[in-house]
């Protein structure tokens, strides 16, 4: 089962290890969803030609300004797609090789020593996919940066929703704005749970769109985790995101059952 439709989205946020395990998450989706542009990255692990070979890492990078090249790739299609961002192409220049030790490692186990943030490079990220969209973990300097993008991501992925069910897909004034922080934050309890929002179960009536929401748990595997939201879904939603339509407004609903 590999979510080829891309219609759920499952999260699992480790906030004190500033890490959120996704299913559903796409690297093209994720760079469009951020709330500033992406800086260079240097590519961990993938099969991309089109790179600028650094010698002293013997790694390959993309400027900012080639990132459009990049995303027009199916990296789904490389298996292992990892990599981190970086400010200045200089900085590449001065990795040592504890560093480079360490980003290889992470590349390689998707788990960390020490907490991947380097000095020199100032990322602010570290992405690591396997069968992109399938499984994607990544490393957030600052939560607050995951909140943001999530707070455009669910709006796009609606969008995207909504053009499908539109007479020969043709797309309509853009109408959601993006969902504010404090409603994106709302949800951290039962993110730090394991969350899944289900696309194919969203609600559209002429006064809101209601996106529901299960807690499922904690996976590394995600084939399990699916087995286990189809058990789960056949319950009600444990929380909703909607937005209502007349006054353009974002709201959270928790099923306040689950802090009895």
């Amino acid at each position: 089962m590999k979510n080829e439709d891309n219609d759920i989205l499952y999260m699992h946020m480790q906030a004190s290890e500033r890490f959120v395990l996704f299913n559903g998450l796409s690297f093209r989706e994720f760079t469009c969803s951020l709330p500033h542009g992406l800086n260079s990255i240097l590519l961990l692990k993938h099969q991309y030609d089109g790179g600028d070979y650094n010698l002293n890492v013997l790694l390959e990078s993309v400027s900012s300004d080639n990132i459009t090249k990049l995303l027009k790739e199916d990296v789904r299609a490389y298996g292992d797609f990892c990599w981190i961002d970086f400010e200045e192409a200089d900085s590449l220049e001065e990795l040592e090789g504890r560093e480079l030790a360490e980003l290889l490692y992470v590349a390689h186990t998707k788990n960390h020593l020490d907490p991947p943030f380097f000095r020199k490079m100032n990322n602010q990220f570290v992405y690591l996919a396997q069968d992109d969209g399938w499984f994607n973990k990544i490393y957030f300097r600052s939560i607050s940066t995951y909140y943001k993008m999530l707070g455009n991501l669910i709006p796009s992925k609606l969008e995207s929703l909504k053009a499908e069910r539109t007479w020969l897909g043709i797309r309509k004034k853009k109408e959601l704005p993006t969902i504010p922080l404090d409603i994106i934050s709302s949800l951290a309890p039962i993110l730090a749970e394991g969350l899944v929002f289900s696309f194919r179960h969203v609600k559209f009536t002429r006064a809101k769109i209601e996106i529901p929401a299960w807690i499922v748990g904690d996976y590394l595997n995600m084939d399990e985790m699916h087995d286990d939201f189809i058990g789960r879904k056949v319950q009600g939603p444990d929380a909703f995101i909607t937005f209502q339509r007349k006054e353009k407004v974002w709201e959270s609903v928790i099923n306040t059952t689950l802090y009895k």
